[in-house]
């Protein structure tokens, strides 16, 4: 896999990110390389897009992790841990704005620099599920 482009934020470390983009109000710009311009025509007509990103500040993985929003230990897989064998991150963000080779988001939740691998968009009929259940989640002590 090859990058498409580079998110930008307003967070230069870890310690600064929120944790997911639904909990996140912060502006990004996602800068996507000249050649995969013309990719982004129609995109302007979606209200939110799944972002594909590379967490390229993670170094390695541990299958069993203590999740940000829990203080028992969870199966890797059954988190949204950031460090991953395959270190591919996920978020659905706001799409202000299309403009030129520049996306403006809203919810952000990555670092600044944070190589994209690609766009998709947000589509309720396919991506919204109602008889859902999230596991130790929905159980977890809060911390």
């Amino acid at each position: 896999m090859r990058p498409i482009g580079i998110i930008h934020s307003p967070f230069k470390d870890k310690v600064q990110m929120p944790i997911q983009a639904a909990r996140s109000q912060s502006l990004g710009q996602v800068q996507i390389y000249h050649e995969f311009v013309e990719g982004l025509q129609d995109l302007e007509g979606f209200s939110h897009i799944h972002l594909l990103y590379v967490f390229h500040a993670s170094t390695s993985y541990a299958l069993l992790v203590q999740p940000f929003l829990d203080d028992q230990t969870h199966g890797l897989f059954a988190t949204r841990h950031p460090c991953r064998p395959n270190p591919i991150g996920l978020s659905v963000v706001r799409l202000l704005a299309v403009k030129g080779n520049t996306l403006e988001i809203k919810g952000v939740d990555v670092l600044d620099g944070t190589p994209l691998l690609d766009i998709k968009p947000y589509v309720p009929d396919f991506d919204v599920r109602l008889d859902t259940r999230s596991g130790w989640y929905d159980q977890r002590s809060r911390p």
